[in-house]
């Protein structure tokens, strides 16, 4: 079972994955109406992240960031992904399987979460929402 430290820390790291896979696509060539999309789930994912560091703040804790590595290699890995292929539908592919990533692990962290902080449940939920948004808003890309 996860403590709240822990659910809250995981949502951060996913909230900073998200936006690492959409700032290494967003200097590609696309659609406006693409573009228009990912720059919006980047804006929410930074909504999140701002709300996940607020709340750590408030109690104090210290939450460990992305590693450095993890955020280098994530890039590559997408940028190398766009070499067979940049079009708006690879790029929505992408999209779906990062955010349907980040639904799994926001489901296994509110499945071993039994404390049930109603703001870290809130902010895991408000995420899954997001998740469930952006896999929906880039079936149109595909």
């Amino acid at each position: 079972m996860k403590n709240s430290k822990e659910i809250l820390s995981s949502l951060l790291k996913t909230t900073q994955m998200g936006q690492i896979g959409i700032r290494s696509v967003l200097d590609t060539s696309m659609r406006p109406g693409l573009r228009k999309a990912l720059e919006s789930q980047l804006h929410e994912y930074d909504s999140i992240e701002s709300e996940a560091h607020a709340i750590a703040t408030q109690r104090g804790w210290e939450l460990p960031e992305l590693d450095p590595t993890v955020r280098f290699m994530t890039d590559m890995m997408t940028r190398m992904k766009l070499t067979r292929g940049n079009s708006d539908s690879r790029i929505a592919d992408m999209m779906i399987q990062g955010n349907t990533k980040g639904m799994i692990k926001g489901l296994k962290n509110i499945h071993q979460y039994p404390e049930q902080d109603q703001q870290i449940s809130i902010l895991s939920q408000k995420l899954l929402d997001c998740e469930t948004a952006n896999i929906r808003q880039m079936q149109g890309f595909l």
